[in-house]
Order: structure tokens, then C-alpha cells, then sequence
């Protein structure tokens, strides 16, 4: 089930077939870029987040949509670690509303021509191919609807190195590493130019 909250019409506890029901599966093929410098292009499977927003029908006072993932210690072991802990559960992200209606962003229900599987986020896993992959949170089970920017996960762990924003762009290094080139996996020596917005800015810089 996914639970929706916050300032929308239809703020409700969602079966997950309900909540989606009617979308058209659409394929698509998006670079994606991780932030410790190495990037893929993954065939997702899913239909645009747009669809799922409109069905919601935020209020005009809303600016943003916070996501959180699920919490269940018996499906993912790093949540019931205790010693060394990195993140605090539920993983959170978030994005403009207006970033989060653009025909880009995109929720995956599969990949590689199959059912998205638990490892990369099963049921519903969000997609931005301008920002780096961290964004992307997956197992999806809450959206919120709030007219103030969500506080994401790692920006709490390290807001020096996590932006909320996290476009990617080449000329602004991470705190340890440079972000100007990228390894192109599955090849970990052979490296390529990062692009500004991973090669999406000219769909995507006008929102910035």
C-alpha cells in the first residue's frame, strides 16, 4: 500500500493496484548517474510520476512532494544494523512539484524488460535522470504533499556532499572527488565527460 498525504484532494491509504490503475506502461532508456562518479543506461519500465500527481490532485499551496521508503528490517538488513549506522529509516527524498510534474521524472515499475525487482526497489521506484541516482528512492510507500522543502536523507547525513537539489554537474566537485568525469559500467577504467544535468539540460535547465 502506498499512504498519501498532506495538501492534495485525495489524501488516502492506496492499494497499490488502486493507486495505479489505468496507467499505460511506457519503456524508457535513461542515463543515470551515480555520485560517487560512476554512471549506466538503464531501460526502465513505468509510466511518468506526472500521471500519478495529477491523480492526486495537489492543492495549489503545495510546492513539493516528500517520498519515503518502506521500512522493514526483515526484507533489507542495513535497517537493522546498529553499530556504524549510515542513515536513519525511513529513507526520505523530495522534490519540487514542479520537477516532479516534468515529463522526465518517471516512476519505474520494471527494468530490463522484467518486473522491477526488490533489489532495485520494487514496487515503485522514482526516476530523474538530471539528478544524480541518489534521488531516485526506492520501494516507495508514502508521498506527502507540503508547501515546505522535505529534508532528504543524505542531506541530513552530509548536506556538504547531498544538496536536495543533487543536479548533476561537472563543475562542482564532491567534497572528496571530482565530478567531471564518470566510469561508464560496466567498465570501471574506461572514463567519459560528465555532462551538466547528465545530458538532459536542454529539457531541464529552465527549471533552474
Amino acid at each position: 500500500s502506498v499512504k498519501v498525504e498532506g495538501m492534495c484532494k485525495k489524501p488516502a491509504t492506496y492499494n497499490l493496484d488502486d493507486l495505479i490503475k489505468g496507467f499505460t506502461t511506457e519503456d524508457r532508456i535513461y542515463r543515470m548517474r551515480c555520485v560517487e562518479a560512476w554512471s549506466m543506461v538503464i531501460p526502465w519500465a513505468g509510466f511518468p510520476l506526472k500521471a500519478l500527481i495529477d491523480r492526486l490532485e495537489p492543492l495549489p499551496s503545495a510546492k513539493f512532494v516528500e517520498f519515503k521508503t518502506l521500512v522493514d528490517a526483515n526484507q533489507f538488513p542495513e535497517q537493522r544494523r546498529s553499530f556504524l549506522k549510515v542513515l536513519d529509516w525511513p529513507y526520505i527524498e523530495g522534490l519540487r512539484l514542479d520537477e516532479a510534474t516534468h515529463p522526465l521524472a518517471f516512476i519505474a515499475t520494471g527494468i530490463y524488460g522484467k518486473p522491477l525487482p526488490n533489489q532495485n526497489g520494487a514496487p515503485l521506484r522514482l526516476v530523474v535522470p538530471w539528478k544524480y541516482g541518489f534521488k531516485g528512492i526506492k520501494s516507495i510507500v508514502s508521498m506527502r504533499f507540503t508547501e515546505k522543502q522535505p529534508v532528504s536523507s543524505w542531506q541530513i547525513q552530509w548536506p556538504q556532499a547531498y544538496g536536495f537539489y543533487a543536479n548533476v554537474n561537472p563543475a562542482v566537485d564532491h567534497p572528496e572527488w571530482s565530478q567531471a568525469t564518470e566510469a561508464r559500467l560496466p567498465s570501471l577504467f574506461k572514463t567519459t565527460k560528465t555532462l551538466p544535468f547528465n545530458g538532459y539540460g536542454d529539457q531541464v535547465a529552465s527549471l533552474y
